[in-house]
């Protein structure tokens, strides 16, 4: 039935209805009416959040916040890593600055794009990023770190708007790769104090607990963000009494599953990273540390990327159940 009809219908019922019936019939016009809306969603299980990092993990960083955000909402997760880069689309940043090719040109080297990057964000309509908070927590979804790149590049007025940024989100946290500089470590963790703000440093396998100790020495706002399948695969022994020693300053954790001795990235379930046993140990301590999925293993044939994170997403919800 369309609207014209339904309205047409609607008129010639209510001339025949006695008043005490009125009431009803118009609240199931009104519910037949009504949008199916997505179930809100909830991924925060036993006390612990599982978050997912994003754009990354859908494999395109050029991918706009609405549509992040209703793969998030599709996939149940309500806790986000979420890159700078839709943010600042969102701003308004010009395309060629915040896409692919743009991280491709800034590792290899290309100062003109960090050059015309940092004039943009000295302008950029920051009243704006509230907004875009707002648009993910009326969704159920909360942004609580936000990972940054090349910001050991970036210029110390680019450094409090990128901290500015990240707490107009909502975030308690930026994430970064880890720098083997101790002055970049300070620097940055001088910022974090200044803001309020844990910086987690995030390591592939070359990083040993010793660097991110060292990092923790050289400033109070220095943290960790603990990869366990590439701690796993890297130093070849269980990320656990890491965690365990030094979970005050380890703001999230990423869940991926990869073998022992530089093994590759696999399935959940099927690799040697503890994953299991990470999940239950957040649970049972109550720690704040979000349990960030990072989907990385090759989307086997027959199946697609969403399917495949809405199974890592029911892997950590049933080990926390």
């Amino acid at each position: 039935m369309n609207h014209q009809t339904r309205r047409q219908f609607a008129k010639l019922a209510l001339a025949a209805l006695p008043a005490a019936g009125m009431l009803g019939f118009l609240t199931r016009l009104r519910a037949e009416d009504a949008p199916t809306l997505p179930a809100r969603p909830d991924s925060k299980v036993a006390g612990v959040q599982i978050g997912l990092n994003v754009p990354y993990s859908f494999a395109d960083l050029q991918m706009s916040g609405s549509e992040i955000l209703d793969r998030c909402v599709r996939l149940g997760v309500s806790g986000l890593e979420l890159r700078t880069q839709p943010v600042e689309a969102f701003l308004g940043a010009p395309p060629h600055l915040v896409g692919n090719k743009a991280m491709m040109a800034a590792a290899a080297g290309v100062r003109a794009v960090d050059t015309q990057m940092r004039h943009w964000r000295m302008s950029a309509p920051t009243e704006r990023i509230p907004e875009f908070r707002r648009n993910y927590e009326a969704a159920g979804v909360r942004i609580e770190i936000v990972k940054v790149d090349g910001i050991f590049r970036m210029s110390d007025a680019e450094l409090d708007y990128i901290f500015a940024l990240a707490k107009a989100l909502g975030a308690r946290a930026i994430s970064t790769e880890i720098s083997r500089d101790e002055k970049d470590l300070q620097r940055l963790g001088d910022f974090g104090v200044k803001h309020s703000l844990w910086v987690a440093y995030h390591g592939h396998t070359s990083v040993t607990p010793a660097h991110w100790e060292r990092a923790f020495v050289l400033s109070p706002r220095n943290a960790a963000n603990v990869d366990l399948g590439h701690f796993i695969a890297g130093n070849s022994y269980s990320p656990i009494p890491f965690i365990k020693q030094y979970h005050e300053r380890i703001t999230h954790i990423h869940i991926k599953d990869r073998k022992l001795h530089m093994g590759p990235n696999v399935p959940f379930g099927e690799g040697d990273t503890p994953i299991v046993e990470c999940l239950r140990l957040l649970r049972d301590n109550r720690w704040n540390i979000q349990a960030t999925i990072e989907f990385e293993y090759k989307v086997p044939a027959g199946s697609d990327r969403m399917t495949e994170i809405a199974k890592c997403v029911k892997y950590c919800r049933d080990a926390l159940a």
